[in-house]
């Protein structure tokens, strides 16, 4: 069982990096003028998607090795999406343009993180 969640784990892990890593990059290099296609986006939250999409990558390759570090990872991931929630919501108070979008993309990828990283922990760190 544990290892069938870590398989699934990986791979859905994989799916998800690789989606984000595309979309993001895709407004930062303005792949296929999707930077236009976007509206009113946020930088550093793009960004901040960047960097997480190459933590997903590094963690997928964790749960498969059943590494310590993937807790870690993610955890970092976590961090970086949460300081950059916050600081979408110190943007849109000083009166920044934003897609509404955006603020329920960035919960729900805290939301997908937070439980990624809660199952590397009792799936991985919790039974070493």
């Amino acid at each position: 069982m544990k290892k069938i969640v870590q398989y699934l784990s990986s791979i859905l892990l994989v799916g998800f990096g690789f989606l984000t890593l595309f979309l993001s990059s895709s407004v930062i290099f303005d792949w296929f003028g999707i930077r236009a296609k976007e509206g009113n986006y946020v930088l550093f939250i793009v960004w901040a998607n960047f960097i997480s999409s190459l933590l997903y990558l590094i963690s997928a390759y964790g749960f498969l090795k059943i590494k310590n570090w993937t807790f870690k990872a993610l955890s970092v991931a976590t961090v970086i999406l949460v300081v950059a929630l916050i600081g979408l919501f110190i943007h849109i108070y000083s009166g920044g343009i934003y897609e509404t979008k955006t603020v329920f993309a960035i919960l729900f990828r805290i939301s997908v993180t937070i439980v990624f990283t809660a199952i590397a922990y009792f799936s991985i760190n919790k039974q070493k």
